[in-house]
């Protein structure tokens, strides 16, 4: 078995040994806390053929991400187990899975702590193992702790496991990534016999560097010169899917196919994922752009470098994202790029998983009491106003509190009160912020970055690492500090050129908005174009100048001017029919953008232009999406678009985050006569 995993020779290390006997007893509880590439997968299929060769029933493998679910299970087959998952992307064989678990013909099952969480799944197939399972593996544990920073309330659904256990079964909880407090809190959620097993974390074979005082643009430009350089084959890290997407696009203008990338995010269906994994994994891709989707356990043992742009918000979880580079080589590259911004993430992502009192109050007293018939999350999102993301994230907290239940029809109180625990909530916002700090401190480059993140990690055996720049007291050999000016520029003009597609909306939302299903064809929007995407670094100047709307006097930029014409040139063979108007619409009242951009087309193209005015106050951005569309409703509604005698209108909108302004005021246009409605969006932020 070790053979097919790790080569010819291989046998287990004597710690490996220790974690699998531990295993072994009836009614184990072990807890392995160890740097990534020491072999953690090796111990549970060890431990699983051991147990299934006496007669016990399947392995639970609880995984949090589908590419780690995907390494597993090839390496869980190499291993010589009968491995399956069941998430997801893979539904159509659900069936057979089930009834080959029902046979017994299964070694190990994967799944993902949502499916865990899921009433359905729970019906189907844990009710059958209950009392079956031979060994039960929480892989990632980290993320059950709050404290971690991981942290995901499905996670929490694994004590549901653990309660319905046959309690002599045994547990192997496993992580890269947890400090003292997040390994007690761990431990102790296992049971109070827990066999807890710490090894260093240095990691000998990162070079780390931090590159800093690059501003968005130059931290592109930086990794367009540097990465033909770059060993072998890796990851560039950002934090957002426009900044991979961004990015991606600056470099294949540079290199095209002598260097091939491609961006790789959550947005991104199941399959294409797959497929861009295996092209990394079989060096077709010098890189992978990639966000926080391509995290855990993805499965590259010559990984040559991770290049980050901006920092995540702690060193812990730094530390697990760099940990894919340098297992199975001698030296992997690790440069982080910090932003100016990244402070305003890390705050973000500090707060942005705390409930609120006030819209957990406004939760629970949307949802049914037990025995009533369930609420749907739309429902919920619509009777209560919040966003859906805000639901299904507090609903998933209270689910873990026992206050809230959910079964298939949906979800309902437990009758269990709810109180908000104000010290927890505040000491796990300090410590995040502690993190924080660490972080800052690493970026300043205060000492040693190894032994900071394994510091961090409170890892006893932290010392300078002698490899990476603070211990050099220089970058690598060949690495520059800053870009090519003329990188620089050749990067914006790249990014300026590029087309961004506005999908138009294709269903109503429901709720307070009244109506649902789909969008008539009579009331839609063509797909149009968005000028300036998200925090686009290329449109600084604009996004602090005419964009930012402080000063309705701050002309439209010439360089925004000539971007909404190239834009129209690049989609005018797109047209159902060229437009004989232009229509100016200040959704966002950003200054005179709108009219700007529409009168300077207007003169381009030699066709009338007007100006839609409206007296309403635009709704929230926190608003719920029904709640937004009733709002912008009601304002097209009371002020109609100007009159119009063209078949077709290309409507400039200066800025919308959700989409319900075009959409509305497209279907205003349409009901007024137009048959065609282009919409222009000049900045779509996030």
């Amino acid at each position: 078995m070790l053979a097919a995993l790790a080569g010819p020779g291989a046998r287990l290390r004597p710690d490996q040994e220790e974690a699998v006997a531990g295993l072994l007893a009836p009614g184990a509880r072990v807890l392995v806390v160890q740097a990534t590439g020491w072999g953690k997968s090796a111990v549970y299929w060890v431990a699983a053929a051991v147990l299934r060769s006496r007669g016990l029933g399947p392995a639970l493998v609880v995984s949090p991400l589908l590419s780690l679910m995907r390494d597993q299970v090839a390496a869980a087959r190499r291993a010589g187990l009968v491995a399956q998952t069941l998430n997801s992307a893979n539904r159509d064989e659900w069936d057979l899975v089930e009834a080959e678990l029902a046979a017994d013909r299964v070694d190990v099952l994967l799944v993902s702590p949502e499916r865990l969480a899921n009433p359905v799944f729970g019906r189907r197939v844990l009710d059958r193992l209950t009392g079956r399972l031979g060994l039960l593996v929480i892989d990632e544990a980290h993320a059950v702790s709050d404290w971690g920073h991981d942290f995901r309330p499905d996670y929490r659904r694994v004590a549901d496991v653990l309660r319905h256990l046959n309690p002599q079964t045994p547990v192997l909880a496993t992580t890269a990534t947890a400090n003292a407090r997040v390994t007690t809190d761990v431990a102790a959620q296992l049971g109070p016999s827990t066999l807890v097993q710490r090894g260093p974390l240095a990691r000998s074979s990162l070079d780390l560097a931090v590159i800093g005082g690059l501003d968005p643009l130059a931290r592109y430009a930086w990794i367009v010169e540097h990465l033909p350089a770059l060993p072998g084959s890796g990851i560039v890290y950002t934090l957002t899917v426009a900044d991979a997407e961004r990015l991606t696009a600056a470099i294949t203008a540079r290199h095209g196919e002598a260097l091939p990338v491609a961006a790789y995010t959550g947005s991104l269906d199941g399959g294409l994922r797959e497929r861009l994994e295996d092209d990394l994994r079989g060096n077709r891709l010098k890189a992978l752009v990639a966000t926080s989707a391509l995290g855990m356990g993805y499965d590259k043992p010559d990984l040559g470098f991770v290049v980050h742009v901006g920092a995540p918000p702690s060193p812990v979880s730094y530390y697990q994202q760099v940990g894919r580079a340098g297992r199975a080589i001698d030296r992997a590259l690790v440069a982080l790029l910090p932003a100016a911004a990244d402070d305003r993430v890390w705050e973000y992502f500090a707060t942005a998983t705390l409930p609120v009192p006030a819209e957990v109050d406004r939760l629970l007293a949307a949802l049914p009491g037990p025995g009533e018939p369930a609420a749907s999350g739309p429902a919920l999102e619509a009777e209560t106003g919040l966003r859906r993301t805000k639901v299904e994230l507090l609903l998933k907290q209270l689910a873990v509190a026992e206050v809230v239940d959910r079964d298939v029809d949906g979800w309902r109180t437990t009758g269990r009160p709810w109180h908000y625990d104000a010290e927890h909530y505040a000491a796990i916002l300090a410590t995040r912020r502690r993190e924080a700090d660490l972080m800052r401190q690493y970026v300043a480059g205060r000492s040693c970055l190894m032994a900071l993140l394994q510091t961090a990690l409170d890892d006893p055996s932290a010392a300078p690492c002698g490899r990476c720049s603070v211990c050099r007291g220089e970058l690598l050999p060949g690495w520059s500090a800053a870009p090519a000016p003329a990188t620089v520029e050749a990067v914006r003009r790249v990014l300026r050129e590029r087309s961004h597609t506005l999908e138009p909306r294709k269903m109503w939302p429901g709720g307070a908005f009244g109506a649902r299903g789909r969008i008539p064809a009579d009331l839609g929007v063509e797909p149009g174009r968005v000028l300036v995407h998200a925090d686009a670094p290329e449109w600084q100047a604009a996004l602090t100048g005419s964009l930012a709307g402080a000063d309705p006097a701050v002309p439209a930029e010439p360089e925004l001017l000539a971007a909404a014409v190239a834009a129209l040139v690049s989609w005018r063979p797109h047209w159902p029919q060229r437009p004989g108007a232009i229509v100016a619409f200040d959704a966002a009242r950003v200054g005179q953008v709108a009219a700007q951009v529409a009168e300077h087309l207007g003169a381009v193209g030699r066709l009338p232009v007007q100006r839609w005015t409206w007296t309403g106050t635009p709704p929230s951005r926190e608003a719920s999406s029904a709640d937004q569309a009733a709002a912008w409703r009601d304002i097209v509604q009371a002020d109609p678009p100007p009159a119009t005698d063209a078949d077709s209108v290309l409507l400039v909108v200066d800025a919308s985050a959700s989409g319900w302004a075009i959409t509305l005021a497209g279907a205003a246009l349409r009901r007024a006569g137009a048959r065609v409605v282009l919409p222009l969006l000049v900045h779509r932020p996030l």
